[in-house]
């Protein structure tokens, strides 16, 4: 059973938001304010929902404690529909942004879309990972395996998302990777409402990596990285000592 954590501080809001998650098999425990939401993060919740307008905190400060104490997927659900505010919050550690108002079946499928990814990314390591796990794209570098990003040798702070669609696109260099193959990889879905959230988090992988033109958009496609990309060079073994 997922564990929801839901923070909204509207109680009429948050009491018909529960009853449903409830009825669809989620344990869900509710927090009007920041200070609430902290305290419940002890029980370790699966997944937080997070609404951005609460009493005593900024939900998007809110939003970085949390990810600076725990590695929980975090879907914001708020009435703030600007791309501003949208990129912000992936910025933050945000898994996903959902604007009121919505379906709530669209919520659902987000929500266990965030939980299977992360179960996914809990499992075993592979022993013996193939030997792309390691990619540069000019001046970035790119460790599946670790799942670290650095750009100059600086490392990079990205959210799973992010990660993950770096690397989708990072696996065929100079190869236009469509939008539905994206949505399909990165979030397990063929919702085709999904296409604007993969433009918020395109957008923010770009503002994280600062290097212009590594993420090309191909008008009515897709999107690629650029062609340099490539396994890095084996380091040559050394001599064997004279004996």
């Amino acid at each position: 059973m997922v564990r929801l954590l839901v923070v909204e501080d509207d109680v009429r809001v948050a009491a018909a938001l529960c009853s449903v998650l409830r009825r669809h098999g989620f344990e869900v425990e509710p927090a009007r304010t920041a200070a609430e939401a902290l305290e419940r993060l002890a029980s370790e919740p699966d997944v937080i929902l997070l609404d951005l307008g609460l009493p005593d905190r900024d939900g998007f400060e809110l939003c970085g404690r949390i990810r600076a104490v725990l590695d929980v997927p975090i879907i914001m659900v708020t009435a703030r529909a600007d791309v501003r505010s949208r990129i912000h919050g992936l910025h933050l550690g945000a898994d996903d942004y959902v604007v009121k108002p919505y379906d709530v079946g669209e919520l659902i499928a987000r929500i266990h879309v965030v939980s299977r990814r992360t179960a996914r990314h809990d499992g075993a390591r592979p022993a013996d990972p193939p030997e792309d796990d390691a990619l540069i794209a000019g001046r970035i570098d790119l460790d599946r395996l670790r799942r670290v990003v650095s750009v100059d040798g600086v490392p990079v702070s990205l959210t799973r998302k992010e990660f993950d669609l770096l690397a989708v696109l990072a696996r065929r260099p100079g190869v236009v990777c469509p939008r539905d193959q994206l949505i399909s990889e990165v979030w397990q879905t063929n919702w085709q409402g999904n296409q604007r959230t993969l433009e918020v988090h395109v957008a923010s992988l770009r503002a994280k990596l600062k290097v212009p033109g590594a993420i090309q958009t191909v008008r009515g496609v897709g999107y690629r990285v650029t062609a340099d990309v490539r396994p890095p060079a084996a380091s040559p073994r050394p001599a064997p000592p004279h004996p």
